[in-house]
């Protein structure tokens, strides 16, 4: 007898995320899911998504870690409302985790949600938070070989973002190769090639967020 214990916790946390997700759109709110392996920048993208929009929305970020709440106090000095979550080991973010969060946000007072969620290429793909959008970060010197190495989490994404591209003249990057795999993933997403931490190329992907955000 083989038991299946993935679908029963999928089923109760797909339950939970069509509440989030129901009370998020009564509340017009743009809530978007970074997935990311560690280091590839998620928290330096943020930042740097938040520079280009906070003039015109209202942001709030839910920051996933396994421990520390180094990432959260780094958007809270930005003047950002920032909630941790500490998964105490747990690869990725579940609906019961963010509903946690917002719980103590103002969500009548925000225009995006921005979820950091924990870094991992694998977990985080089955789990539905009540997002809008899944959007995947690749950083270069990950190597241009993670779609053919994890396809299923840019098969999902609704973009991907291409941090770090001011070292590709460092790193044996590809970016033609990486490109032609993520169109045969998933030919509908865009990429966007950025240096988070330089601003090059961030406001082509704030654009194309905020198009998303004002479509909410």
């Amino acid at each position: 007898m083989q038991i299946d214990i993935k679908q029963p916790i999928l089923d109760k946390n797909d339950t939970l995320a069509a509440e989030l997700r129901a009370r998020f759109a009564a509340n017009h709110v743009f809530v978007l899911d970074l997935l990311a392996s560690p280091g590839s920048g998620k928290t330096s993208t943020i930042l740097a998504t938040i520079d280009a929009l906070r003039d015109e929305f209202n942001i709030a970020v839910i920051e996933g870690d396994i421990a520390s709440s180094v990432d959260a106090e780094k958007i809270k000095a930005q003047g950002i409302a920032a909630v941790q979550i500490n998964t105490g080991g747990a690869c990725h973010l579940e609906s019961a985790m963010v509903k946690r969060a917002v719980d103590v946000l103002d969500l009548e007072r925000l225009d995006l949600i921005i979820i950091e969620n924990v870094g991992n290429l694998v977990c985080p793909t089955d789990f539905d938070l009540g997002e809008n959008a899944k959007v995947m970060i690749l950083s270069v010197p990950e190597g241009d070989d993670k779609p053919l190495k994890y396809p299923g989490v840019f098969q999902i994404a609704e973009a991907v973002v291409l941090n770090k591209v001011d070292t590709m003249p460092v790193f044996d990057f590809d970016r033609e190769a990486f490109d032609a795999s993520v169109r045969q993933l998933n030919p509908g997403a865009p990429i966007f090639p950025i240096a988070a931490t330089k601003g090059d190329g961030v406001d082509a992907w704030a654009s194309w967020l905020a198009s998303r955000i004002r479509c909410c």
